[in-house]
């Protein structure tokens, strides 16, 4: 299954949204992962790279790539059915290249903050995915939510984002998010990314055998 994380607004944090979700994947649920970094600044795959020399064996493979070589590389995604294939997209949407990774995503998780840049960004993204493949599951994840924002704000922003896809619980932010690897998810944040990860497996991640 390939699953996009994406959104056009910088900062959004799809990086480490892709790590948490990867290591959920594997530590918790016991799946194969593949992660395909296409974002510029690569940083899934410096951690990666850094990671791999203080560890003994990796828990997943991150695959570094520019956006041209997507279409080289789905022969690999789809060799084995039951993986599930991560991809940390770019955060813009003017390059051509985003066309067949959107056209072959099967999940797209969309994290955003509730601000009006962050909201402009969100539903300009949802817009064009939309468009290039209107049959695809849009799911938007509240991420990094500070204690101090207005609840009309969210309800407003929750209500508009959900004419395109469905909003999920809100991630509320962390300190310790920023020591996320590819190796650990530190032991603090589990507690607040399990009922979101739990209700996006259980909705769309699941094998059906152990259901």
């Amino acid at each position: 299954m390939i699953i996009i994380i994406g959104n056009q607004k910088g900062g959004a944090g799809k990086s480490t949204l892709t790590l948490l979700l990867a290591n959920y994947l594997t530590q918790l649920k016991k799946r194969k992962v593949i992660v395909i970094d296409l974002d510029y600044q690569l940083s899934i795959s410096q951690k990666y790279e850094k990671a791999k020399v203080l560890e003994n064996e990796e828990p997943y493979e991150v695959v570094a790539a520019p956006l041209e070589e997507y279409p080289g590389l789905l022969p690999m995604m789809k060799a084995d059915p039951e993986a599930l294939v991560l991809i940390d997209l770019p955060g813009k949407l003017d390059d051509d290249g985003l066309l067949p990774v959107f056209k072959t995503a099967e999940l797209i998780l969309c994290p955003f903050a509730y601000d009006e840049f962050s909201f402009e960004s969100t539903v300009l993204f949802a817009v064009v995915l939309k468009k290039i493949s209107p049959e695809c599951n849009l799911l938007f994840i509240p991420n990094r939510v500070k204690a101090n924002v207005k609840y009309e704000t969210q309800v407003d922003v929750d209500e508009q984002l959900a004419k395109f896809g469905a909003v999920m619980p809100p991630i509320p932010d962390r300190i310790d998010f920023q020591r996320t690897s590819t190796f650990q998810t530190p032991i603090s944040v589990f507690p607040v990314i399990r009922p979101v990860f739990d209700a996006i497996y259980k909705q769309h991640l699941k094998l059906k055998s152990n259901e």
